[in-house]
């Protein structure tokens, strides 16, 4: 069994470790933080044995096989180099690294070493996501049109809202896009089995100062009034995004994405339209996946493997009427990450089924082209 190490237990740290306790292919074996109750905490919830308070110290540890990257984006690059330079597995959330340039580098060092790198795009395993993605390819939409959609998310509504996601400093360059446009992009890539070739995008700043409080909050928490006592702080990240854009194989395509958005929690939607049929699916109805006709009624497929494609009735792990969703998604990347492992890796497994650097390098570059498109206004190849 392989032996884990995470660092980084803000809110998607311990996703993970939930998430690798599930698979049952995975000992998470250390814990780091620089917060030391943090990791003292986590780590007797989940009775790891080990905490550390610097992450190079975790690295060192030669009973780690993997690691898994789940700290502020700056730090990626750099512990993903290092974990790979002492010879481990890297499971790293996005994005990868905050330029290509990083990203491409992290790629080149995996492959030289002949180690995994997996770029945490879990999104793509909601079960009838990968129902989509089998729909498409299997011609069940005829030649594709369009692929459409958003994500919208509200907690940023508010100008005293904040949190590190806010510093360009800490989360590099771009904020929303690079935070939950990279998912739907690599959502898009996985299910229409294209890449983005050219785009065109428009990105705003409604709220260009907030209020930081000086009270420490957590990514998600509201703004309730904990402390009247706040810091006027210039952003310099996108609060929204339109993005027009073009595929291979002539699929057009557009995208809203927005931390601004009232009443939406986390809802990534998107709609594939081609000449024989539709489909579309959001996340936050994620056991539902709609079907459109022309000529015929419509259709709603609910998650259920008996209705499911042979290829991904593995994807749901539980029977119809029982609903998965986000934490279920983590599982079933890792359970893919691990069994790869386990057969021997990039040595004799063959080519990677789950999201990888080269993926997270992808997203790097349509940031960069995101942000280069809205600043001198015009389309962007890719």
């Amino acid at each position: 069994m392989m032996k884990t190490g995470v660092i980084g237990l803000g809110f998607i740290g311990p996703a993970h470790i939930e998430a690798l306790l599930r698979t049952g292919l995975s000992q998470v074996v250390a814990v780091a933080d620089t917060n030391q109750e943090l990791a003292r905490s986590c780590a007797e919830k989940f009775h790891i044995p080990k905490t550390y308070s610097d992450y190079r110290q975790l690295l060192k540890d030669p009973e780690i096989d993997v690691v898994h990257i789940c700290t502020p984006n700056y730090l990626h690059y750099e512990i993903a180099k290092g974990a790979l330079e002492a010879g481990k597995h890297v499971v790293c959330e996005k994005p990868l690294a905050i330029s290509s340039s990083q990203a491409e580098e992290l790629v080149a060092l995996a492959r030289e070493r002949g180690l995994v790198g997996v770029t945490s795009f879990n999104l793509r395993y909601y079960p009838l996501v990968q129902q989509a993605r089998e729909m498409v390819r299997s011609g069940k939409l005829g030649k594709l049109y369009a692929y459409h959609g958003s994500y919208l998310q509200d907690w940023l509504l508010y100008d005293t809202d904040y949190s590190w996601r806010l510093d360009s400093k800490v989360s590099g360059p771009s904020r929303a896009v690079a935070d939950i446009g990279s998912h739907w992009f690599d959502m898009a890539s996985f299910v229409i089995g294209a890449k983005v070739t050219e785009l065109c995008a428009d990105l705003s700043t409604f709220l260009p100062v907030r209020k930081k409080s000086r009270a420490q909050r957590l990514t998600f928490q509201t703004s309730e009034d904990d402390s009247s006592d706040y810091e006027e702080i210039e952003i310099d990240t996108e609060d929204f995004a339109v993005i027009l854009f073009r595929m291979e194989n002539g699929i057009r395509g557009s995208l809203t994405i927005s931390q601004i958005s009232a009443g939406r929690k986390n809802h990534l939607q998107f709609e594939a339209d081609g000449a024989e049929s539709s489909l579309a699916w959001n996340s936050e109805q994620p056991n539902r996946l709609w079907i459109g006709h022309r000529d015929l009624c419509n259709e709603e497929m609910i998650k259920d493997p008996g209705l499911l494609d042979s290829a991904v009735r593995k994807f749901a792990s539980y029977p119809g009427g029982h609903a998965e969703g986000f934490p279920d998604t983590s599982k079933q990347l890792f359970e893919q990450v691990y069994s790869y492992l386990a057969r021997g890796g990039t040595s004799c497994a063959g080519e990677p089924e789950f999201p990888t650097f080269a993926d997270g390098l992808q997203e790097a570059r349509l940031c960069e082209a995101i942000m280069e498109s809205s600043r001198e206004h015009r389309w962007v190849r890719v």
